[in-house]
């Protein structure tokens, strides 16, 4: 995924992205954080080809792309069953096939007992893993992730840090994941991108050398609290 000098500009004049040059290598999981509204959201959007760049040019070597929203986007009517299987049957193909994805990617997100439930006799939590299993039946080459916990409670969004993570090691996914924490970045990504204030421009890439798969207590490593100093100090316009 190769994002080269890529600017993004709205009809109303903002500028949204300005000069953005990136490399995301296969495999990476990337993290990204920067203030609000300095252009996290477009730039991933520009990844799935929900957005144009203004100039510049975004490149994909494939075309097996996964998208998870902030919101887990399902349809109340629809089983988790019948929502995870939803993707693959958008794209067509053998029903019977669908349902062995479906039911192989529940199991990877730890939703078998729940899979005849309807989304209102979910957590947020559960929901979301709904929504990460949607998007595995389509087995994306990459994943993009728009702050996905986000609305979640703390103690749910630490365990989804987990299970992602956990997912991204089992199934060698190359990932984007847009996050306001600082935190998640860091116990997520082998890289996080920090961003400037809009027009949004990349301050500098941070590489983080924990391997995988990363234990919980990962977060209270002092080289981890180093790695959040860090590029909290650089989002605040400090240094270290």
């Amino acid at each position: 995924m190769v994002f080269s000098d890529v600017v993004k500009k709205f009809d109303t004049g903002t500028v949204a992205l300005d000069g953005i040059d990136l490399n995301v290598e296969r495999g990476d999981f990337v993290a990204v954080v920067g203030p609000s509204g300095c252009g996290k959201s477009t730039l991933l959007r520009m990844a799935a080809g929900l957005e144009r760049p203004t100039s510049g040019a975004v490149a994909l070597d494939t075309e097996s792309v996964g998208f998870i929203f902030q919101e887990p986007t399902l349809l109340p009517w629809r089983t988790v069953q019948a929502n995870v299987e939803l993707s693959a049957e958008l794209g067509g193909g053998d029903k019977a096939a669908r349902k062995l994805r479906a039911d192989e990617a529940i199991r990877a997100v730890g939703l078998a007992d729940f899979a005849k439930q309807l989304p209102n006799a979910l957590s947020g939590g559960m929901k979301m893993r709904v929504s990460l299993a949607r998007a595995l039946t389509l087995a994306p080459a990459v994943m993009l992730l728009d702050e996905p916990f986000g609305a979640l409670d703390e103690m749910t969004r630490l365990e989804m840090q987990v299970e992602l993570q956990r997912l991204y090691t089992d199934k060698g996914f190359t990932s984007m994941f847009i996050t306001h924490s600082v935190s998640e970045a860091v116990y997520l990504a082998n890289k996080v991108v920090v961003m400037t204030a809009r027009p949004g421009r990349i301050h500098s890439v941070v590489d983080i050398d924990f391997p995988y798969p990363r234990s919980p207590e990962l977060r209270y490593d002092a080289r981890y609290t180093e790695h959040v100093a860090e590029i909290s100090a650089s989002l605040h316009g400090g240094s270290r």
